[in-house]
Formats: C-alpha cells, structure tokens, sequence
C-alpha cells in the first residue's frame, strides 16, 4: 500500500549530514510531506534509530566520524529489522564504496547533489515502497 494514500500518516525519514545547512535545506523542503528528523552526525543518527521508526534513511557519504557507508553497515549490524529504504546523497562518490553500500548495506538509490526537489521527492516515494 502506497504511505501517500489518504488517512496514511506520514512517512518517517531521517537525514544525516554533517553539514546544518543541508539538513535545514532538506528539512524545510520536505517537511510538509514528511516527518523529517535529522542528524548532524552518524552517531546522533544511530541514536535516533534507538529510540525512533523511521520508513527512509538517508545519509550523506562524506562525514567526519564515519563515511555514509559506514553508517549504513551499523545500521545493518545494530538494526536489521529497518526496511531495505536507504539512500545515499553526496558530492563525493567513491564508486567501491558506493558499490559496497548497494551490495552489503541495502542502498536503494545513490543521488548526487545537487539534488532536485521533485525528483529526490519521486526516488523517496519508491524507495518507502520499495520491497526489498
């Protein structure tokens, strides 16, 4: 079933971004449609996973703690049971890496920033659909 069908609530999606200005950019551009949490840190984001469902995770690849690869390995080793919805946007992109993440982390879609409001919008819908 389709989340944007009336009566669904609204679809959970963490961003995580070591950058504020990408997050409040996301954050203000989506938020109408979805619940939006964010993370300036790949540990603020797993510490979110703890305590919150989420139907979408979305990392950037470069950040200073851990890269968007990493984050998506603990996110497989600590919560298995999250939904295969992970996307990756960046404008870094180290293709073993990336590579890696589609066939050991569950990636769904690699976007490259900048990245286009609607279109982004059309690959989260399919991604929270998207079965496995």
């Amino acid at each position: 079933m389709l989340f944007q069908l009336m009566g669904d609530p609204k679809p959970t999606v963490l961003y995580v971004d070591d950058e504020e200005i990408n997050l409040r950019i996301f954050k203000s551009t989506f938020r109408r449609k979805y619940i939006v949490l964010t993370a300036n840190s790949a540990k603020k984001g797993l510490q979110i996973l703890k305590e919150r469902k989420v139907n979408l995770v979305i990392t950037d690849q470069r950040m200073p703690e851990m890269t968007g690869v990493e984050f998506l390995k603990e996110i497989q080793i600590r919560f298995p049971h999250i939904p295969p919805s992970r996307l990756m946007i960046s404008g870094y992109s180290d293709t073993d890496a990336i590579d890696e993440a589609f066939k050991v982390c569950q990636l769904y879609r690699f976007i490259s920033k900048p990245w286009n409001a609607q279109e982004l919008d059309l690959i989260m819908i399919e991604a929270i659909n998207h079965d496995g």
